[in-house]
């Protein structure tokens, strides 16, 4: 048993060790970039002006004296001109010894722009990145540690093998779907070990993704969604990205986002049916499979509200401007019609019928397959 534990570790390391490489050589190469961002630091507030928009609000412009932290710029003093008649509704207001964010240009005579873009923050991210881990590896201990690992995985994956791969021509729907396999792949054998619970949910995940990957499309062809309504879209087509299948970029945002919801109510199913038949080996597979099911469907529920509430939360803004009821957008139906809504409503519900078709599939395999003595 400990040979085994210690075949376990070795080949968790080795798994976590592969992907860390293969992630970070994955994506190398480096863009020409005719702009240059940069640190500075505010040494003075030259000038403030007050400007008073229609409906009240207040936008603060400054000219701010700064000196350069990092770059070319390095020890360098420069001024930003940030008092014009133009309106920047992100705007923020500067204090002196605050950290900004610079981005350097040349105007049509070749002198130098500088533009503020907004205060440093990374400090404050890496202390609540460390707090929280701390929290999850005290309370979760060898647990929390291996979550962590995979929380890791998870992010090199999408970010230096998903990404590269989209924006190298590959279809994002076959790269999302088989990205999102990788992810709970590790996610699942990091967190649960190399058992016979973690090769069912493995083949739970499996069927899951499919399904959800056919009615991504056919409900994204049915419903006329094009996958190019979001602002990011015009953006990226801006940058010269335009070649992306950005349908299919729609259909593997759909399925990524569901992945993290698919890993919580698989094993949850799976160690129901471990517990259920532990507890009383003398039921039969449809007495453990309805017990299960019973568990499964309290969980549900919650689950379902997970996945609406992240959904609505990242739209909240698109919500709020919708509710306003201004033309075109006077009714509820004309409001479910626009695209942008639209989308919203077939990543929330193509997602949540994935996650509840997970709960009597896991349910099933770990009712038929599993075997105490194998775990």
């Amino acid at each position: 048993m400990i040979l085994n534990k210690k075949r376990q570790i070795i080949l968790i390391f080795f798994l976590s060790f592969f992907v860390f490489n293969f992630a970070w050589a994955g994506n190398n190469n480096k863009t020409d970039i005719q702009e240059q961002v940069f640190e500075a630091v505010v040494v003075k507030v030259l000038a403030e002006r007050e400007l008073v928009r229609d409906d009240g609000s207040i936008n603060i412009q400054q000219n701010l004296e700064l000196v350069g932290l990092s770059g070319d710029y390095k020890d360098q003093h420069f001024t930003f001109y940030g008092i014009s008649d133009l309106d920047v509704v992100n705007s923020d207001s500067y204090q002196e010894s605050d950290k900004v964010s610079v981005n350097h240009t040349k105007d049509s005579d070749g002198g130098d722009v500088f533009y503020v873009q907004e205060k440093i923050r990374q400090g404050k991210i890496y202390f609540l990145s460390f707090l929280f881990a701390l929290i999850i590896i005290v309370i979760g201990r060898l647990k929390g540690l291996r979550a962590l690992i995979s929380l890791a995985v998870s992010f090199l994956i999408i970010m230096k093998v998903v990404v590269p791969l989209i924006l190298s021509g590959f279809n994002p729907l076959v790269v999302g779907v088989v990205g999102s396999f990788a992810i709970l792949f590790f996610i699942i054998y990091i967190t649960e070990g190399i058992n016979i619970k973690s090769h069912l949910a493995i083949i739970s995940v499996v069927v899951s993704l499919l399904i959800i990957s056919l009615l991504s499309m056919w409900f994204s062809s049915i419903v006329s969604l094009t996958g190019t309504v979001q602002e990011e879209v015009s953006y990226l087509v801006s940058l010269g990205i335009g070649l992306v299948d950005f349908k299919g970029l729609f259909l593997a945002a759909i399925i990524i986002g569901a992945i993290g919801i698919l890993d919580d109510v698989i094993i949850s199913q799976i160690e129901s049916v471990v517990q259920i038949k532990k507890a009383d080996s003398k039921l039969n597979k449809m007495q453990v499979f309805k017990m299960a099911s019973e568990i499964g469907g309290s969980h549900m529920g919650a689950v379902i509200n997970t996945l609406f509430l992240a959904y609505a939360g990242a739209s909240l803004p698109l919500i709020l401007l919708f509710s306003l009821h201004q033309p075109p957008f006077l009714t509820f139906g004309q409001v479910i019609n626009s695209e942008i809504i639209a989308t919203e409503i077939v990543r929330t519900l193509v997602g949540s019928i994935g996650v509840v078709l997970a709960v009597p599939i896991s349910t099933w395999l770990a009712v038929m397959f599993y075997r105490s003595k194998s775990s």
